[in-house]
């Protein structure tokens, strides 16, 4: 790796939820999450979750996900799966600098022969790269050891303040919208 750390931030998780009603409206009402964008499981082929986008910052396209899988059978947790760590997410999320610091990641992945399971592919409905996904970024996923599945991107779009995507290159997607402004 160069001298500078090409991630900038940690950015977000997505969790696994058993019911997306209820938990939209508990981490709306709780932390005054914002909903950006919802999509029903196999939109995109290659999603086949549920998914909502949440964002705290107006600027930001989310800050965290709720995923949930159909069909899938959720088991009641209580506090005492916490402390035996049975807790579940879907992914977490690094953002890099730039696209180069995003390039560098990939270099480094491949130099630990680490496998790249999904990507690198540009989650967009908009841009003519995209596979139809949403966040308007570019990533790449891969596993750590224990099988969490984690994001590596760059370019994520912004939200102005009228709820309209801004690419990472400033300019306005007008057909795309938030949910809520």
């Amino acid at each position: 790796m160069t001298e500078r750390n090409p991630i900038k931030l940690f950015h977000h998780m997505a969790i696994d939820v058993s019911d997306m009603e209820k938990s939209i409206a508990f981490y709306r009402k709780l932390f005054g999450y914002k909903l950006t964008e919802r999509h029903e499981a196999g939109e995109v082929e290659a999603i086949p979750v549920e998914l909502a986008f949440l964002r705290l910052r107006n600027s930001n396209h989310h800050d965290m996900v709720l995923s949930h899988t159909p069909g899938k059978k959720y088991r009641a947790r209580n506090a005492q799966d916490n402390i035996e760590g049975t807790t579940l997410f879907h992914h977490l999320a690094w953002q890099c600098h730039d696209r180069d610091a995003w390039l560098e990641m990939q270099a480094q992945v491949k130099e630990m022969d680490i496998e790249i399971i999904r990507g690198p592919v540009v989650h967009s409905a908009y841009d003519p790269r995209g596979e139809g996904s949403w966040g308007e970024n570019e990533s790449f996923y891969v596993l750590d050891p224990d099988g969490h599945r984690l994001e590596i991107f760059c370019d994520m779009a912004s939200i102005d303040e009228d709820g309209t995507f801004v690419s990472y290159e400033g300019e306005r997607i007008e057909e795309a919208k938030v949910a809520e402004v």
